[in-house]
């Protein structure tokens, strides 16, 4: 092991709790919206069922972040950065769709 070994390792100790937490809370999320479509219980409350779609969808791109984070983080740092760096363009589509139009605007035809 390398003289970084020790920074690497309680980074992906940080990460992989993170990630544990983030994989119950979606098995959670996932088995309430399962049921709900079965047996419709949350038909008076469309706010917390919105609520918990949104966890749904942002928090399976959270959840694969972190464990993907996990894994690069044991890896060399330019992988690392890579992979952090496509998250982020993933980030960057989901909260502004727009962001496609504008990269091709400043590409000249």
């Amino acid at each position: 092991m390398g003289k970084d070994s020790g920074w690497k390792q309680k980074l992906s100790s940080v990460f992989d709790i993170i990630g544990e937490i983030l994989a119950v809370v979606l098995v959670l999320v996932f088995a309430i919206l399962l049921l709900n479509a079965e047996f419709d219980f949350l038909a008076n409350a469309e706010t917390f069922r919105r609520i918990l779609e949104g966890i749904r969808g942002y928090g399976t791109l959270l959840l694969v972040a972190v464990v993907g984070l996990e894994a690069m983080v044991k890896r060399n740092f330019i992988l690392f950065l890579i992979f952090a760096a496509i998250i982020a363009l993933c980030v960057i589509f989901m909260f502004f769709p727009d962001a496609r139009n504008y990269l091709t605007g400043l590409i000249p035809a």
